[in-house]
């Protein structure tokens, strides 16, 4: 199992297409990636439950992968958060 520390950082968050991104990303992992922000953790494969983080620009979140890719997974997730989600803000 791997963690890693992050904070959102794209300037609307974990938006509906922020979240769909995500989700379609995380489904190509055999690893399930979980996101735990204010005490809730959600499967990312859920974007519902990514949206109920409601988790705004400044939000730290924790990623937890587990799985037989997990590093690979995570270095995906992190790298999608770096790149703000590819929106150019």
């Amino acid at each position: 199992m791997l963690e890693k520390e992050i904070v959102v950082s794209n300037k609307l968050g974990l938006h509906a297409r922020a979240s769909a991104k995500l989700v379609q990303l995380v489904q190509s992992f055999k690893s399930t990636v979980w996101l735990i922000s204010k005490g809730r953790e959600v499967n990312a494969q859920s974007i519902m439950g990514v949206m109920m983080l409601a988790a705004g620009i400044g939000t730290p979140l924790t990623i937890r992968v587990d799985g037989p890719d997990e590093s690979a997974a995570i270095s995906a997730v992190v790298d999608l958060f770096d790149r703000k989600f590819d929106e150019g803000m």
